[in-house]
């Protein structure tokens, strides 16, 4: 979404600002930031609009519109996003709006199924916000996230698919065949089937500047975004399986890749660490942990820390993977369906929960593989079964 001219007052320190930056990134809206802690000039414009008062954020659009400390909505709102949908009933309801999700939703409308997708954040999900896709097929010479997402969106519209976006949902209930969505704002949708497709979060190590540089030097998807480093040096924050293995993977594009990890050793299994140490691109530094990353529109370096003594270095890496888990973004149905125990949703064969009419797909699901062309192909098996759903209930009609 190009709205060029939007301009951030804020600090680093303000979680108002970083909010408003997160859900700016989020959506893939540009802006310039300014830090009033360094700028005077942009200080003198936070007294001028706040009567001399320092109220943080302000945010002023090319238009002259300014907001001081605005909600997610009233952003939203003045970005003209669609967060009320225009029906109260829909025959499905899709949560989240990646590849699973849009995937879903245009298979189910070209259908005839009446689809609403509802997404918190930015559609496309975490291949929305991926640098570039390299290996989802269809685009030889790969593509942005951005404009993958785009493209995504545009094709389910296309189909009549209702999107909703920077839109919360905060219950999900079943009544007289009838599952009922309710969102943050109090409305609340029914449909006669829903499918779950929110996926889930890479831990984040919460340090000053990862979110400023996420996408810009900050990855958290060797497969996706390791080949951009072809010749680099690139750094690996984590010390378990996985960020063994997707070390040994990244060696494949950078000429040397160093792990750093909080503990003594490495915590992966004795098979991994044993071909981590073999390995003679990959550096393994322990008891280290960043700190902060640092950078001017791209990550240009990280600030590290010994975790016995404290003693800082600064690295330059050209890019860091950061691989210390994944959390499922099941905590609103954890009480209703049946998970795993790490929290992924468990699914049948025809990707059909514990619950009757409600379905999930993509990397919410126990067993996914975490790629996006596996979660579009499992948004695509989701329809076909929705469908099926659909006609085994008789689609009942909308209630009054």
């Amino acid at each position: 979404m190009d709205q060029p001219g939007i301009t951030v007052y804020g600090t680093s320190w303000c979680s108002d600002c970083k909010r408003a930056k997160q859900f700016f990134g989020d959506h893939r809206v540009g802006y310039e930031f300014v830090d009033v802690d360094r700028d005077p000039a942009g200080l003198a414009v936070v007294e001028e609009v706040n009567s001399g008062k320092h109220i943080i954020p302000v945010i002023v659009f090319p238009d002259g519109r300014t907001l001081v400390e605005p909600s997610n909505a009233e952003l939203a709102a003045a970005l003209e996003l669609a967060t009320v949908a225009s029906r109260s009933f829909y025959d499905l309801i899709v949560v989240g709006s990646g590849p699973a999700g849009l995937t879903a939703a245009l298979y189910a409308a070209r259908e005839g199924i009446d689809t609403l997708v509802i997404e918190r954040s930015g559609v496309g999900g975490q291949a929305g916000v991926t640098e570039r896709l390299d290996n989802f097929p269809g685009f030889p010479e790969g593509v942005t996230g951005a404009e993958f997402a785009g493209r995504l969106r545009a094709q389910a519209e296309r189909f009549g698919v209702e999107i909703l976006s920077a839109q919360e949902v905060t219950g999900l209930t079943a009544s007289g065949g009838y599952h009922e969505v309710g969102t943050a704002d109090g409305h609340a949708y029914r449909a006669s089937a829903v499918l779950l497709a929110v996926g889930s979060t890479y831990r984040r190590l919460g340090i000053p500047g990862e979110e400023d540089f996420i996408g810009a030097g900050v990855h958290f998807c060797a497969t996706c975004d390791g080949a951009f480093y072809r010749e680099g040096e690139v750094l690996v924050v984590g010390g378990g399986n996985s960020a063994g293995e997707e070390s040994i993977f990244l060696t494949r594009f950078a000429k040397k890749v160093t792990i750093v990890t909080k503990d003594p050793q490495l915590s992966a299994s004795r098979v991994v660490a044993a071909k981590v140490a073999e390995h003679p691109a990959i550096e393994v530094r322990t008891s280290t942990s960043p700190v902060e990353f640092r950078g001017d529109k791209r990550l240009q370096s990280v600030v590290v820390a010994d975790t016995a003594s404290g003693e800082t270095t600064e690295l330059t890496p050209d890019g860091v993977f950061v691989f210390i888990g994944l959390s499922p973004n099941s905590e609103l149905v954890r009480d209703l369906v049946d998970v795993d125990p790490l929290g992924f949703v468990v699914t049948d064969m025809g990707l059909q929960t514990s619950r009757p009419g409600l379905f999930a797909a993509g990397d919410i699901r126990s067993g996914s593989t975490k790629q996006a062309a596996s979660a579009a192909g499992e948004g695509a098996a989701a329809a076909l079964a929705i469908r099926r759903y659909l006609e085994s209930v008789g689609t009942p009609a909308a209630p009054g």
